[in-house]
């Protein structure tokens, strides 16, 4: 499913189409409910199509791009549902989309083989983002780094576990790589302020990346009793949202990375060369001083 970034509903993917929702929000004391109900509006055009198993807005909602198990890629204008793409095999099967933040580009990711790069406008190809020997790329999204450049970041399984993988948004090289987990992954995302990447792992791990240095910030193991199944942070990048195939959703907290910790060390060094110097002294080991 993709929740329309304006609010005013969700598509959902089904066995052989494709469904808008629409919700109206109720307030009940200090609660907030959605009604949720099928949308009047129809997609002629997301019938009898098979199993489509990525969906994405861009970031203005006017653009809807869809992947389906067949491998066929399809982008719309949004909501006249008037065709961009239809191109019949993207991949051999398309699991993942993104659109950059500008909506020029857009990502796709297969079960097998190169990420792809499509120039939305024109509606083609510029780039192809080849996986390495052992990779199977999973999930992609765009973030701007710390120096206001843009980033691709692809969560990409491997023989060891998962690995993220970094790429130029210009000349679309890859940068770097690096394995995180030890798991397999499940889901993927990154927070808003494009600081954080987090992380879900088939043992219903939640693990979140400091997306400069691609370092282990957090871990909460056993998060969940199964896969991990989605994740979404808050607005403030400061809490993440996981849920799971065991039915179950929570809410973590983040942790500041904590700074000081080297001087934490030295002192203690200090402290324990004293101690080490007073019962040398005591033995007669160490000279007095006058």
């Amino acid at each position: 499913m993709a929740v329309h970034p304006k609010g005013d509903g969700l598509i959902c993917a089904m066995q052989n189409s494709c469904r808008f929702f629409e919700w109206d929000e109720i307030e009940e004391s200090e609660t907030r409910k959605l009604d949720v109900k099928v949308s009047d509006k129809t997609l002629d055009l997301l019938q009898d199509v098979g199993q489509q198993l990525a969906l994405a807005y861009d970031t203005d909602s006017s653009t809807l791009a869809v992947g389906g198990e067949e491998g066929n890629l399809r982008i719309f204008k949004w909501p006249s549902m008037e065709v961009i793409l239809n191109e019949d095999q993207a991949h051999s099967s398309v699991k993942d989309l993104c659109f950059s933040p500008d909506g020029k580009f857009l990502v796709s990711l297969g079960s097998r083989g190169p990420g792809r790069v499509w120039d939305v406008p024109s509606a083609k190809v510029v780039a192809s983002l080849p996986n390495g020997s052992d990779e199977v790329f999973f999930s992609c999204r765009f973030a701007q780094s710390r120096d206001n450049s843009l980033i691709l970041y692809i969560a990409a399984i491997t023989g060891k576990g998962g690995s993220i993988v970094t790429w130029n948004t210009s000349s679309w090289k890859r940068l770097r790589s690096k394995h995180v987990v030890r798991d397999s992954i499940s889901s993927f995302n990154v927070s808003p302020d494009g600081r954080l990447l987090a992380i879900g792992t088939t043992q219903g791990d939640v693990v979140v990346v400091d997306s400069s240095k691609l370092g282990v910030q957090m871990v909460v193991r056993k998060a969940h009793l199964g896969f991990v199944t989605a994740l979404a942070f808050s607005h403030d990048s400061r809490a993440l949202v996981s849920a799971s195939m065991d039915s179950s959703a929570r809410v973590t907290l983040i942790k500041e990375k904590k700074n000081g910790g080297l001087s934490w060390w030295i002192i203690i060094l200090i402290i324990l060369l004293a101690i080490l110097a007073y019962f040398l002294k005591e033995e007669g080991l160490l000279p007095d001083f006058d």
